[in-house]
């Protein structure tokens, strides 16, 4: 029987888990809210993860780097193209979000939660101060996620500095991202039966109103993806690295097609290295080591998805959101997709620690984590296409592109 179960691909199990459960909601009625502590259980199995993860993959990421001096020609510009893009695609997210509204409407009466929290009143200078983290353990206890992830960063940092003595701390955080990718997807066996229970509860107190903000928050999702995808990363392979668009995604297609299936994008990494260095003429030093960092730190699908979401929750619950709650999010949210690890579901896990900075209900995530599957599809997709963008660009700019073989793999 376990064997059946687990021969079924998890997307395919939560996609089931998803219809059963708003069936299960209608046909109970408010009454399936006796069945939401099992959903409650998933969640705090994900907000188990947050610290650690972060922790862990952000070290063990800026340490993948290998060399300080690495960051020159071809490590500088990639990390100055992921943070830009990441910025530009969180910030598409939150206007999206602002401007369609998905959660707007939807009344949450029926819902039995505390107060909602008092918009965040927080100054520009205290929000500079908090950075600064006065005892990571307490910073780690309490879950404070912007000093948690300054002090990850200042870590691996030490780490490249140290060198040769830097290597062993490094084997450790490099492992311990192995283990909390594995600790996660075991996590991540428990969504079918979140998601059954917390749809269940959504469909049968909340009604149809819910549903329909959820199938627009997908369909924002796709619309915010494909924007990231054919425009700007079209507009920077045509503008920076001066190439045909057309050549560029058909040289990724295959990428694409993977990524899109699985929504993991290391799963993706070596199909993505494939077309990078045999269909865009990327030379290996540039794809291996820019692709590589990517997985690991260019999530622009997840940083827009991370803002749509948030804005989300904020209308759902009647959370007012400030400017500088917005700059918050878009911090927050691309370091957070920075530590997201490259596996399916790990968005879920991303959402506890913006939401919990900003005062958004933790809540949403019941909301959001039966489709999520289908709208991480998409964000994998869009994170690996910006993978191949970056590598492109990059290679462009330091010479390390055969243009001619670009050319050529595009006619064959």
């Amino acid at each position: 029987m376990l064997r059946t179960w687990f021969a079924i691909p998890l997307w395919q199990r939560v996609i089931t888990a998803l219809i059963l459960g708003v069936l299960t909601g209608w046909a109970w009625g408010p009454d399936a809210e006796s069945i939401k502590w099992i959903g409650d259980f998933f969640i705090k199995a994900i907000k188990m993860l947050v610290v650690p993860l972060i922790f862990f993959s952000l070290v063990s990421g800026v340490a993948a780097i290998g060399d300080l001096r690495k960051l020159g020609a071809v490590g500088g510009r990639a990390m100055i193209l992921f943070v830009v893009t990441g910025q530009i695609a969180v910030w598409m997210g939150l206007g999206l979000g602002t401007f369609f509204a998905p959660g707007s409407g939807v009344d949450t009466s029926a819902i039995e939660m505390g107060d909602v929290p008092e918009p965040n009143e927080t100054t520009f200078v205290d929000m500079i101060l908090s950075i600064v983290p006065e005892s990571p353990v307490q910073v780690m206890a309490d879950v404070a996620v912007l000093p948690l992830i300054v002090f990850s960063l200042l870590i691996g940092a030490g780490i490249l500095m140290a060198e040769k003595d830097g290597e062993p701390v490094q084997r450790v955080f490099d492992s311990g991202a192995v283990i909390m990718q594995k600790v996660t997807m075991v996590v991540m066996e428990l969504t079918p039966f979140g998601v059954f229970a917390l749809m269940a509860w959504v469909a049968g107190t909340l009604g149809l109103d819910a549903l329909v903000s959820l199938a627009q928050l997908v369909a924002l999702n796709y619309l915010g993806c494909l924007l990231i995808i054919f425009v700007m990363y079209s507009a920077m392979i045509k503008f920076l690295a001066r190439l045909p668009v057309r050549h560029f995604f058909r040289g990724i297609i295959d990428a694409m097609a993977v990524s899109y299936s699985t929504a993991s994008s290391n799963a993706t990494l070596p199909v993505t290295l494939r077309c990078a260095e045999r269909n865009l003429g990327v030379s290996n030093s540039v794809a291996s080591f820019v692709i590589a960092l990517g997985a690991t730190v260019n999530m622009n699908g997840t940083a827009m998805y991370l803002g749509l979401a948030t804005l989300f929750g904020a209308q759902i619950f009647g959370v007012d959101l400030s400017m500088g709650d917005y700059f918050l999010i878009s911090i927050l949210a691309t370091l957070g997709a920075i530590g997201a690890a490259g596996i399916p579901g790990a968005g879920l896990i991303m959402m506890a620690l913006v939401f919990g900075a900003v005062g958004v209900p933790l809540e949403t995530i019941a909301f959001v984590a039966g489709v999520d599957r289908i709208m991480d599809m998409m964000r994998t997709t869009t994170n690996v296409s910006g993978d191949a963008a970056v590598a492109t660009t990059v290679a462009v700019m330091t010479g390390e592109i055969d243009r001619e073989e670009m050319i050529s793999a595009d006619d064959v």
